[in-house]
């Protein structure tokens, strides 16, 4: 039963973090073609990656030869991340 719920969980983690990575590579490649700023879906994007490129800008030099790095580097991060949660309930879900 506990295994089931584990697994399910570790499911909807791993969807969330998937799409995120998505909404972060959308974001990165609207950066490169300037779009209308006022709209929404742009607005909405922004809001969703700018809090987790600004902390990592505070914590690493993220802009090289004028190119801003954060989002690979979020986009590894959220890898990294997905792949340590997804080993962590599979052990769970296996003992």
């Amino acid at each position: 039963m506990m295994g089931g719920i584990a697994s399910g969980l570790g499911g909807i983690i791993h969807s969330l973090l998937s799409i995120y990575i998505w909404v972060v590579i959308i974001g990165a490649l609207l950066s490169w073609v300037r779009p209308d700023p006022y709209n929404p879906i742009v607005q909405i994007i922004y809001r969703l990656t700018e809090p987790a490129y600004a902390f990592i800008r505070r914590m690493f030099p993220t802009v090289f030869n004028g190119l801003d790095l954060a989002p690979l580097i979020l986009i590894i991060l959220l890898q990294v991340a997905d792949v340590i949660l997804v080993n962590i309930i599979n052990a769970m879900v296996m003992s």
